[in-house]
């Protein structure tokens, strides 16, 4: 059933009129705007079950917008831009966009896409109820991360983090469920002059597993998917 409510911010005006018609017509309530002040004013007064932003918009651009709603609510946001580098969509993934759609993309396939991270979203509402994320803390069962004072607590005991096991560690805790290759993780967490060997993943996710995990070997949060990548497992049991 279509009836949830969509925020769409793009400066676009032809875009953003064809997309926000193709929206309404699949059922949809949307609210449309070019100014990311105006969209965060929507989010606040509103129950917004979905948000398309642009990337290049004046006042406050895509990726300042991302940051500023993700601390207000997890809906799905899809990013929507005309720029097709690879780097825009692995900082837009990163920090907390759930995909990249080019603006080349066709309609229906848009609104399909919509309609798939929706019914994701319903589905997660359920099944993601032992979580809490916050702009002072992530919580888990058994794991505690506070972000102000970098500060890691398993089962009320605190570790120690190096500096990119802990930024590791709040990327996936973040997104849970997300699924990250080898690659994705270097390139968001390591600098960019690093030498490019991405066995550094792998021994990082291993040390993280050594210090959070009651198994390291049958770890319940870093999970591995062999032959795809990693994900935080947000679906924990009580």
């Amino acid at each position: 059933m279509a009836s949830e409510q969509i925020l769409l911010v793009d400066d676009d005006k032809d875009m953003r009129d064809l997309l926000e018609l193709f929206l309404k017509k699949n059922g949809f309530t949307v609210f449309a705007t070019w100014d990311g002040i105006e969209a965060i004013d929507i989010v606040d007064k509103n129950e917004i079950d979905l948000i398309i932003l642009d990337i290049m918009m004046p006042n406050l651009d895509g990726f300042e917008l991302c940051q500023i709603i993700r601390k207000k609510t997890e809906v799905p946001i899809l990013f929507f831009s005309s720029k097709n580098e690879d780097i825009d969509e692995i900082v837009g993934l990163g920090i907390g966009g759930d995909d990249y759609i080019p603006k080349t993309t066709s309609m229906p396939v848009i609104v399909a896409k919509v309609k798939a991270h929706l019914r994701r979203a319903r589905v997660h509402q359920h099944e993601r109820p032992f979580s809490k994320l916050s702009e002072h803390e992530i919580i888990y069962p058994g794991l505690v991360i506070k972000l102000e004072s970098a500060q890691v607590f398993v089962n009320g005991f605190e570790v120690k983090l190096s500096a990119k096991e802990y930024h590791l560690l709040c990327l996936m805790a973040r997104n849970p469920g997300r699924v990250y290759n080898v690659e994705q993780l270097f390139d968001l967490i390591w600098d960019e002059n690093s030498l490019g060997d991405y066995r550094t993943v792998m021994v990082h996710i291993s040390n993280i597993r050594k210090k959070i995990e009651i198994s390291p070997e049958n770890p319940k949060y870093l999970q591995t998917l062999r032959g795809i990548g990693y994900k935080f497992n947000g679906l924990l049991d009580q």
